[in-house]
């Protein structure tokens, strides 16, 4: 009898416990509702490979993983974030920094906020603005916001300005400034 007795009992509590599990969507669904992430990192340094050949590194103090958005999963970097394309020698190629991002993963658009600077290692070009979007699936970059532009020998002003993420193909709104023209 008594040994009866405990196994109801192991049986009643094995029952309890599951009873109090939640399923992960359960999870997710609440820490949505409560505008929670579903992850947290700090320090991230990751690096990006496509066919083994390292395409960028990421560097960001806090990310939030907020991929339990059922409509826009999205993730966010309120430190910061800094990204390094690599060339096909492996030397950097372009450097993107700036004091907020948020990417989202649907749509691969990307909103850098706050001193955001593109800087463009071969060609020495610097571009400065408050915000930035930046599309990546196509490696293109555009603001509507104030922008100075700095190649090597002009210094260009605007508000507006669309390009390759490597600062190649511009197109500038609204300029002013000295440039320099090259007679062919």
């Amino acid at each position: 009898m008594q040994r009866i007795l405990k196994n109801i009992v192991a049986i009643f509590l094995v029952a309890m416990f599951f009873s109090c599990a939640n399923s992960v969507q359960e999870v997710n669904d609440f820490l949505a509702d409560k505008n929670l992430p579903v992850g947290e990192s700090v320090n991230v340094k990751h690096v990006y490979k496509d066919s083994g050949r390292i395409v960028f590194r990421l560097n960001t103090p806090l990310l939030y993983d907020f991929s339990n958005r059922e409509n826009h999963p999205y993730s966010e970097y309120p430190k910061g974030i800094k990204l390094v394309t690599i060339d096909k020698k492996g030397i950097d190629s372009t450097t993107v920094t700036g004091n907020y991002a948020i990417s989202y993963s649907k749509t691969s658009i990307s909103e850098l906020i706050g001193d955001v600077v593109i800087y463009n290692h071969t060609e020495k070009s610097e571009l400065l603005t408050p915000q930035l979007y930046w599309d990546q699936k196509t490696n293109y970059v555009f603001t509507d916001k104030k922008f100075t532009l700095i190649t090597e020998g002009d210094t260009i002003h605007g508000v507006g300005f669309e390009s390759n993420m490597d600062l190649s193909g511009w197109v500038l709104k609204k300029i002013s400034g000295n440039l320099k023209i090259k007679e062919e």
